[in-house]
């Protein structure tokens, strides 16, 4: 493992860390990197259920990309085209993981800290947390890749808005615009978070990886097929559905299998 990027394990619970606490976890090139394989390792991964994504310490998730790396990496039209391959990659790999992503969220999180934090299934924050994407600042624009994140999380009017005006918000607005899922108190955000990542683990492994493909499948106005229509019936003939109505039925809680 990167030094940049931890990956942590708590039985099926896994944790990654954008662990860069001394520059409030401000991503570089060789971050976006492993910070994708670290997602395409944990999704092949049956025994994960949950996955935990945060910035070291509690200041910031991410402030965005590290500005001193442009000079060397992002300074011409070549190597950002570069660069923004390894992006994409990231963000396909955590947008497409088959385990749920819970972001606990302390302080910052702007421009690519919020485009991470985006593609988690649930996102807790801090009531002090800000966020928001300046980088109109910086005269840059966001591809394609990551402005759909946004997009698919906000709406297209929601992400203008952040695009155009280039502010950043608090939490509040935060939530109100559906960029967060909750707000806590501050010293309430890791419990949170742990919380959650449990009640999920606790749950059926093989359901929330089939809720999770569906709601992907179901952002394509394609109609379904016949095939994709039936599979929403599979789950009836899995183990784990003999276990988890079974226990309901005797009040007992399930222990899933994930077959």
């Amino acid at each position: 493992m990167g030094e940049t990027i931890l990956v942590e394990r708590g039985g099926p619970i896994a944790t990654v860390v954008l662990n860069r606490p001394e520059k409030l976890n401000a991503l570089t090139r060789p971050m976006w990197k492993r910070l994708g394989e670290a997602f395409t390792e944990l999704s092949a991964d049956d025994s994960v259920r949950c996955i935990v994504i945060r910035g070291a310490g509690t200041k910031a998730f991410a402030p965005g990309n590290d500005i001193s790396e442009f000079a060397t990496e992002r300074s011409n039209v070549e190597q950002a085209r570069a660069y923004g391959e390894d992006m994409r990659g990231t963000i396909e790999a955590i947008g497409g993981c088959r385990h749920p992503v819970v972001a606990q969220i302390h302080g910052i999180c702007v421009g690519g800290g919020l485009e991470i934090a985006g593609l988690a299934d649930i996102r807790i924050c801090g009531e002090s947390s800000r966020f928001g994407v300046p980088i109109n600042k910086l005269g840059l624009v966001m591809a394609y890749a990551e402005i759909g994140s946004l997009i698919s999380l906000a709406g297209e009017a929601v992400a203008m808005e952040i695009l155009l005006e280039g502010r950043v918000f608090e939490a509040k607005e935060a939530f109100e615009k559906g960029l967060v899922t909750r707000v806590v108190p501050d010293d309430q955000v890791e419990k949170e978070a742990r919380e959650t990542a449990q009640r999920i683990a606790d749950g059926a492994p093989l359901v929330a990886r089939w809720h999770k493909k569906f709601a992907r499948r179901l952002r394509d106005a394609k109609p379904l097929s016949q095939q994709e229509y039936l599979e929403g019936f599979d789950c009836f003939g899995t183990e784990d559905f003999q276990i988890g109505y079974k226990a309901f039925l005797a009040k007992q809680k399930p222990e899933f299998k994930g077959k």
